[in-house]
């Protein structure tokens, strides 16, 4: 009696293993999360820095300034202590325009994702391939350059950035011009760029340093 055939499921199974471990992950997953943490770190500290709401809308501090001197004087000195509020209100302001024209708010967050998974986090052994064709590093970063100066200068969107920044400004300088602030008390032994701005500075360095191992891998290869 002959034996029943053989099913060839170790050949199947074993095409499937070589397929799944040809596959990476579009972006390098390590370095994005240590970016996310540091990112989400920072404006934790950021926003634990800044004053109390009440004592910024207090209206028993308001008068008119006597003349541009000193309002200037007011707007130096509030914003050295009010810096990380109005900060979140020139946020708050930008991020009101943008919610307003959610085009304008799709446009920005593929543009950003673009330059994430496309180039910063991208491993740099696994080349872009789209419709078919492979791009070089140098193809790919030409390409998001082009693309963000498009976006930002050829578009609404840069008009609408800067017009809600204006905004901000305006409502900052107002405030800070007819705020008196002879009652705030900045400690002197603080540093002239904590706050908010130490937020920007370490957010700046956190996407540097988590980026900077793809980027030297990838001038590495260009040598090449």
């Amino acid at each position: 009696m002959a034996s029943p055939p053989t099913l060839p499921i170790s050949s199947s199974q074993s095409t499937g293993v070589a397929a799944g471990q040809s596959q990476q992950p579009p972006i390098a997953t390590p370095a994005f999360r240590a970016f996310m943490s540091r990112l989400s770190a920072s404006i934790r500290h950021g926003f634990s820095q800044r004053r109390p709401w009440l004592e910024l809308v207090d209206r028993s501090s308001m008068a008119r300034p006597d003349n541009l001197s000193d309002a200037a004087s007011r707007i130096r000195r509030n914003f050295s202590y009010f810096r990380v509020n109005y900060l979140t209100l020139l946020a708050l302001v930008l991020a009101f325009s943008l919610l307003s024209h959610p085009f304008s708010l799709l446009v920005l967050l593929c543009l950003l994702a673009a330059w994430l998974f496309l180039y910063l986090f991208r491993p740099s052994d696994q080349p872009l391939v789209l419709l078919g064709r492979t791009f070089s590093d140098r193809e790919t970063l030409g390409i998001l350059v082009v693309l963000t100066i498009v976006v930002v200068f050829l578009t609404s969107v840069g008009s609408l950035l800067i017009s809600a920044l204006m905004i901000g400004l305006a409502i900052v300088c107002a405030h800070g011009a007819f705020r008196m602030p002879e009652d705030l008390f900045l400690d002197d032994q603080e540093p002239a760029a904590s706050g908010f701005l130490s937020f920007l500075g370490g957010a700046a360095s956190s996407a540097a340093a988590a980026a900077a191992p793809a980027v030297a891998a990838r001038a590495v290869a260009a040598r090449v």
